[in-house]
Formats: structure tokens, sequence, C-alpha cells
């Protein structure tokens, strides 16, 4: 963690008043003499530097800054305030492409974010000015990511990049070029996949933003419990879900039979029509 050149002289005078000092010829009339009972507690109380952690959006996310995790802060929505306005009038779209996939529920998991059609090597911008918080690599998820926080309190995720030409901590400006598109981690194909979050949980990004102009709705977003978090059920069916493993001749009637349900419940779980073929080693949702 970088230190301001005050807070290094400081602590070079102390360690040089206990040794005593090695060189008659230093001058040392140009570092200020301190008491060195006081060095530390005027290094904490310095609001220039990063050992007060200046981050953005601090009172909003309690002070916790980690690279750990996309949701280190395990905020239940019940928890959330009842309504916040998030300032969007300084947008700039990630990337101009083609919505590929929206916010919402796919067969095994929930999309909690937007893919957005590019080719790799295409650029990526930073959506709101902002702060580094995660650069890292998921291989069965992610790929190349980036987490920024942004001065707004929101934050973004940028996911399957190709390069990431920014660093952690960085502090950058909304607009900026931040990553090369890619085809990284569990993809199907080039494309950027983008998530807005408010303190770890996932806002649909259609809500903010007009993908098809490349511009926000509005310059300011409420953001309600009811408007950003209505798919917390769709969550916690998918998280509840069972699923069954096709075996070599089994029809809809026998896996019905076997799990305890219908032919028609399967149907309707699955999108698939009561005669269907199975074909072995396929998943069926049986709950």
């Amino acid at each position: 963690m970088p230190i301001t050149l005050k807070q290094y002289l400081s602590v070079l005078t102390f360690f040089l008043s206990i040794l005593g000092g090695y060189s008659q010829q230093t001058n040392f009339s140009l570092i200020p003499k301190k008491d060195t009972v006081n060095i530390y507690k005027e290094m904490l109380n310095d609001q220039s530097d990063d050992l007060m952690e200046n981050h953005p959006a601090e009172d909003i996310y309690n002070n916790i800054w980690t690279s750990d995790h996309v949701n280190p802060y395990k905020i239940p929505i019940d928890s959330m305030p009842d309504s916040v306005r998030i300032d969007c009038s300084n947008f700039f779209v990630p990337v101009r492409g083609e919505v590929t996939s929206v916010f919402g529920p796919r067969r095994y998991r929930f999309h909690f974010g937007i893919d957005l059609r590019l080719k790799v090597g295409d650029s990526v911008r930073c959506a709101f000015s902002g702060k580094v918080r995660i650069i890292d690599y998921e291989g069965r998820g992610y790929g190349n990511y980036i987490v920024i926080r942004h001065d707004n309190g929101l934050e973004t995720v940028y996911a399957h990049l190709s390069a990431v030409l920014v660093a952690l901590n960085q502090n950058i400006k909304g607009g900026e070029l931040i990553a090369f598109g890619g085809n990284t981690g569990h993809s199907t194909g080039p494309h950027l996949h983008f998530e807005t979050r408010y303190i770890g949980n996932a806002i649909n990004p259609a809500h903010i933003i007009d993908f098809n102009t490349g511009l926000v709705h509005a310059k300011t977003y409420l953001l309600t419990k009811k408007n950003a978090f209505y798919y917390q059920h769709e969550v916690k069916l998918l998280a509840s879900a069972k699923y069954y493993k096709v075996r070599r001749g089994d029809t809809l009637k026998k896996v019905a039979a076997r799990n305890g349900t219908s032919v028609k419940a399967l149907c309707h779980l699955n999108g698939l029509k009561a005669k269907a073929r199975l074909k072995k080693g396929q998943r069926i949702r049986i709950r």
C-alpha cells in the first residue's frame, strides 16, 4: 500500500533516532523533527493517505473492501434500505453489442447479468467512475473478470474477458478502457457478461440501461426492494430444485413414477411435451 512522503519521512526519522544515525555527512535538517510517540497516531489520522482506505461509497458498504468475493457483504434483502436514489447521469455503455441473454432464470441456474455480443479483442469500457475491487479468473464461471465499485454506490462486473488492462485498487473514470472482450471461462461464444449490483445483490441491468440505445433510462435510478429484487422467489426455487439423470429405457412416465411426481409436472418444469423421448444422461428437473 503506498504511503505519503510525509509519512515516509516521519517513519525514517523514528528509526534513525533509535539507531543514532550512521553518517555525519547526511543533512537531516530537511527531515521534519517529530515527537516519535505521536508518529503512528499521525499516520492513522492522515486523511490524505490510503491507510484510511478511501474507497467509493464507504458508508454504504460499511468500510468493507476485499477482493475475495463478488458478494462478500452477505446483506439480506430484508435488511436493505426500502428505497435508494442512484445517480446514473455519468453512464458509459461498456459494449455496444446485441443482447444475447437476459437477466433471469436459466435451465439449471439463475443468470445474474446480461450478455452482450462482441468479438474477441473488442474494447470494454467502465460504466461509471469508481475503483477496481477485484481482478480474478474463474475457470468454470466468469473466466477473466473485473469488479468495480462506483462512486454512486453500484458495483459492476465484467466477465469472460480476453485481457485485463487495469490494476487492482486503480481509480477508473467512466468510459475508460478497462479490458478486451473474450470467451474465457464457462462461455459458449465471445460475449461480455455484465452485472449491476448494490451491496452485493444483483439488479437487472436492463432496469437501469436501455441496451438498444446505449443510454440509461433516467439520470436517477430509484432502487426499491420491490422493483430491484423481485426475482428472489425464483432464485430460491432454483436453489431448491432437484434433478434426475436419465437412465437407458427411461420415459417421462417412468421418471415421474420413480420420483413421486407427474408427467404434466415434468413437462412444465422442463419445457417438454408428454411424448418427448429422453436420452441417456439427460438431466430432468423433478422438483
